[in-house]
């Protein structure tokens, strides 16, 4: 928590969790204020509608009907009746502790007392009368749509996240408030001393289109797996409010940006809000050191759901604005890094997103055709689980009115099992599903009837097909008929199954109560987050140890701890029926040993434990990817050239394309390469065999002449390195073994290569002993040098001719490759799909050129090069979910292009294993240098020898320079042309020229020394 807490944090939620109402308050909570224009004395409290003479359990349900008007049938009556509430009509003594009118909101942890409304607050996007605000009292209440998870767990952490500020509406409506009570709000809701906000003051219209049509009609449906059937499809696909959704979001970014402070940290949350990251981004009036996180508090479906979308593209982006993107569960995780690397063709990583990576992994240049640089960006996703805070709830639960309710409850309902269960009436939320199991239970467990009731608690809940928030769904109605249907089967005079309550006709004491008195806690669920609910009925639980019913949909449900509840299908209604049947009758020992495992998750879980890891996780990673090119200065020579000069032994590592050479990747220029690589197979064929003349074949292909060519002054430079005896130098390549790269091998012999960006390793012929490096002196044993791939292809990893001389060591040896054909078979079937798209296939990897043409002359994307985007894209996806897990597989989008190969396997890490005393290039009976670690590998011997002083790294691939940063002495250089970690940058077309300079001091210098 020391990272951030000296820190502000700015938390922007689509509600504040104060709101200002109009009119006169009939009690002032602590904290809360009138407008001191117009101070209205409030009426004294009204009375407690819970102060009656003393506690009585009634003798049955009958008592609390006698005052009641019959009715004709359940049917034509809501559900919800008052005289069925257990703790209606209920006589408490005048010193007794059960005083509280502290209400259940729709977040439990809301503990502080609120007073009777004298009016209804009016609805946010409720339409309402204009009126004149200037002179009409006002006070702060707890906004009763404020995502409420979040505040608790933000209040949970107290003074050690004392410095915060909340960003977000007010949730009522606001055209009516003039421009000085409008000055007023915002200068009282600063001051707060819990909860300091900033209102967004958004026009009434433009937030009912983005929240209630937007939101809940688009955004809420396929978040939560959803797709719409006609008539609501037009909604869905072709929703005109997203233009107010962009609106609602552009708002939130003005008023961040208007009151940025050095060293704030952006949390922005939840699916309102996805565009904000990236506009704060877009603006370049955030600074970028800047950390911004976001967080989903909702759950994220799978691709196929996502895709649907019209604005797809957009929503993704906006969230990759962030330098952290949370979810609750690694499931919601994974299918948002899918979703991106599918619709946007970004590289999906275990621990992130890594955002217009032009490294050259697939052999292209760090600049397109387009003369445009892609500035890379990695994103971190995590997974952050919310909990409650576990010793609030304590506290609470051990007050003496609790207590009181617990009796009352355990009296009331003697003899009886009672199943308790709170949710909005969401479809999503499963109240239908519930209600239509238990009464199955019932019928077929006769055993039940009369004995066990249904306790349902109904949170308030905003609609997303109605014009108001506090239009009910259609989902209420369906359930209304289900627990009329229920209760008309199975009541008697003195039973009722289904006992349905609002949350306004409970207090929290209450629910707890209710909680601690229940035998099983149901959640029902078609889809939904963390059920933070079932967290508080564990905690309540203790000393009685009753079970758990969970849906498999929850969030919850997905970490180990809650896998010792009770898990149900809620689609399955027998099934459901037959986990309450076994939650009823399941023996203590058994319910304490299955509490006892969720106890220790939710414990552990906490809601300070999320807000402290998702903070502290923004900040890792807004430093790991805190490099922008503008501050990285040009490389300067007269700075570098001394310490080159004078040092006793020098590593040197430069890549080939995009830095010494631009390959043409033209499709003409591919074919040339692709013809060469096959006419260096049949040379070395030739050579295998001893056939001294050549076949018919052979005469009709045309000599073995070499078709592509690196520079002459690419191979001059190289030589004039390798000469000085002091430099150890190794070019690193995407190419293969055969063609162009075996040719470098036998013009510079002396040259370290790494081929196919570190399948491959060819040692350098006649290493000259290092002090510091024992194995350097051993020679290789028989049979443990690589035969050169164009003999022997992926077969032995060594040969008997001895790895200090040149040999080719094949580093995927042990790897298993077979996955090959089948990648082949999915991309021929892409590659018939897309015109002029190419499949280059490798030795131990596979590209994929989906894209060999050129660009428009205004630079926009052409239909042609859309198509072939978004077919590469479906490649990817189906590559990965096929074979990716399977062989343990990576995914590395370019520009034009996408390489698969290996898992750990890289250019990083040859670099590592060419360090490492064990490597390839001194000791190959060791395979140590194979750790995906092998940079922090102990015995690493720092740059490789004690002789060893200097390291240059001229390079595209920012992994690598990042890893070399890490040793004292290395100078890493830049050429990828975006956001880097490297010490120097430099543009690739100079880079030869900076060589040269280097070269030739070197060169000077050895005459004396040699």
């Amino acid at each position: 928590m020391s990272t951030f807490r000296g820190q502000r944090v700015v938390i922007a939620s689509l509600f504040l969790p104060e709101t200002v109402s109009f009119g006169e308050s009939s009690s002032l909570t602590p904290g809360m204020r009138q407008n001191p224009v117009d101070v209205v004395t409030p009426p004294p409290v009204a009375a407690n509608r819970l102060s009656f003479n003393r506690i009585t359990a009634p003798k049955s349900i009958v008592d609390d009907l006698k005052d009641k008007s019959r009715i004709s049938t359940p049917a034509l009556r809501s559900p919800v009746q008052e005289s069925l509430n257990p703790f209606a009509n209920v006589k408490v003594p005048p010193n007794s502790a059960v005083t509280s009118t502290t209400r259940l909101t729709a977040h439990s942890f809301d503990t502080r007392s609120t007073r009777p409304s004298v009016r209804r607050r009016t609805s946010r996007s409720s339409s309402r009368h204009p009126r004149d605000t200037a002179r009409e009292p006002w006070y702060i209440e707890p906004n009763p749509y404020c995502n409420g998870g979040l505040k608790n767990a933000v209040d949970s952490v107290g003074s050690k996240l004392k410095n915060k500020l909340w960003v977000g509406t007010l949730g009522t409506s606001t055209d009516s408030i003039s421009p000085a009570t409008r000055s007023s709000i915002d200068a009282t809701l600063s001051t707060l001393p819990t909860h300091p906000s900033l209102p967004v003051w958004v026009p009434d219209a433009e937030f009912q289109s983005c929240y209630a049509e937007f939101c809940h009609q688009v955004l809420w449906p396929c978040l939560h797996y959803a797709i719409p059937d006609a008539p609501k499809t037009k909604m869905f696909y072709e929703s005109a409010s997203f233009k107010q959704y962009v609106a609602v979001n552009q708002r939130f970014a003005d008023a961040i940006i208007a009151a940025h402070q050095d060293g704030d940290i952006i949390w922005i949350n939840d699916y309102h809000l996805m565009l904000l990251p990236g506009l704060l981004r877009a603006s370049g009036k955030i600074p970028p050191t800047t950390p911004i996180g976001f967080f989903m508090h909702v759950a994220f479906p799978s691709s196929e759901i996502f895709r649907c979308l019209s604005m797809r593209q957009d929503l993704l982006r906006g969230l990759l604005g962030a330098d952290l993107v949370g979810f609750q569960t690694a499931n919601y995780a994974r299918h948002f890094r899918q979703t991106v690397s599918r619709i946007l063709a970004y590289e999906a990583l275990p621990k992130g997103i890594q955002v217009a990576d032009g490294d050259g992994a697939a052999g292209e240049d760090k600049i397109g055709a387009d003369g445009q640089r892609a500035r890379g960006r990695f994103v971190d996703v995590g997974v952050f689980p919310m909990g409650i805070d576990v010793n609030q709830l304590k506290e609470k639960k051990a007050e003496p009115e609790v207590k009181e309710w617990i009796q009352l409850l355990s009296q009331r309902y003697a003899g009886m099992k009672i199943v308790v269960g709170r949710d909005k009436l969401d479809e999503v939320q499963g109240v239908r599903h519930k209600i239509k199991a238990f009464e199955y239970f019932l019928e077929k467990h006769p055993e039940f009837q009369g004995k066990a009731i249904l306790i349902q608690i109904a949170l308030p809940t905003q609609s997303p097909h109605a014009h108001t928030l506090a239009h009910p769904l259609p989902e209420s109605s369906d359930v209304t008929d289900a627990i009329s249907r229920i209760n008309s089967r199975f009541s008697t005079l003195t039973y009722q199954p289904v006992v349905f309550l609002h949350t306004q006709d409970l207090t929290f004491s209450q629910y707890l109560a209710l909680l601690s008195a229940a035998d099983a806690f149901i959640v029902t669920s078609l889809r939904e987050g963390m059920a933070l609910r079932s967290h508080e009925f564990v905690e309540c639980q203790e000393g009685r140890w009753r079970p758990l019913v969970l849906s498999e949909f929850t969030g919850s449900y997905s970490y180990s701890g809650f896998r010792s509840c009770i898990a149900i299908n809620p689609w399955d209604k027998r099934g459901t029926a037959e986990a309450i049947n076994q939650a009823l009758t399941m023996s203590d020992e058994e319910a304490h040993t299955r509490w006892e495992d969720l106890h220790n998750h939710v414990t552990t879980q906490t809601a300070q434990a999320f807000v402290t890891s998702f903070l502290t996780r923004t900040l890792r990673a807004h430093a790991e990817d805190l490099a922008p090119n503008t501050e990285v200065p040009t490389l300067d020579i007269s700075r570098v050239l001394p310490r080159y000069k004078h040092s006793r032994g020098r590593l040197v590592l430069l890549d080939l394309e995009g830095t010494l050479w631009r390959r043409d990747l033209s499709r003409e220029g591919l074919a040339r390469m692709e013809e060469d690589y096959l006419t260096a197979g049949r040379k070395e064929e030739q050579k295998g065999s001893k056939i001294e003349e050549q076949s018919v074949n052979d005469k009709e292909a045309g000599p073995c002449v070499p078709r592509v060519e690196v520079p002459e002054e690419v191979l001059i430079l190289l030589e004039t390195l390798v000469a000085d005896s002091r430099n150890e130098v190794w070019l690193l390549s995407g190419l293969r073994v055969r063609g162009v790269l075996e040719r470098i091998a036998e013009r510079v012999p002396r040259l370290g290569i790494v081929a196919e960006n570190g399948c491959f390793i060819k040692t350098i012929k006649k290493l000259p002993v290092r002090r510091g490096s024992s194995s350097l002196s051993r020679s290789f044993s028989s049979g443990s040098t690589a035969s050169p791939p164009p003999k022997s292809a992926l077969k032995s990893p060594v040969d008997k001719s001895g790895g200090t001389d040149g040999e080719w060591v094949n580093m995927v040896a042990n790897f298993n490759l077979s996955w090959k054909t089948a990648c082949l078979e999915i991309l021929s079937y892409f590659t018939e799909r897309t015109p002029g798209s190419f499949i280059e296939e490798r030795d131990a990897s596979i590209v994929f050129r989906f894209w060999t043409g050129g660009t428009q002359p205004d630079g926009s994307e052409s239909a042609d090069r859309q198509w072939a985007r978004r077919q590469a894209a479906e490649a990817q996806n189906h590559i990965f979910d096929s074979l990716g897990e399977r062989y343990g597989l990576r995914i590395i989008p370019g520009r034009n292009s996408f390489l698969v190969l290996p898992n750990n396997v890289s250019r990083s890490t040859a670099v590592g294993a060419i360090l490492h005393p064990g490597g390839p290039a001194r000791s190959p009976l060791s395979r140590s240098w194979m750790s995906p670690d092998v940079f922090d590998a102990e015995g690493a011997g720092g740059l490789g020898g004690e002789d060893r002083d200097f390291v240059l790294a001229v390079s595209g691939d920012e992994k690598l320079l990042r890893r070399l940063n890490e040793f004292e002495g290395a100078e890493t250089c830049s050429t990828s042309g975006r956001g880097t970690d490297a010490r120097w940058r430099v543009e690739s077309g100079e880079a030869l020229g900076v060589l040269r300079t280097l070269a030739r001091t070197g060169a000077g210098s050895v005459s004396g020394e040699a």
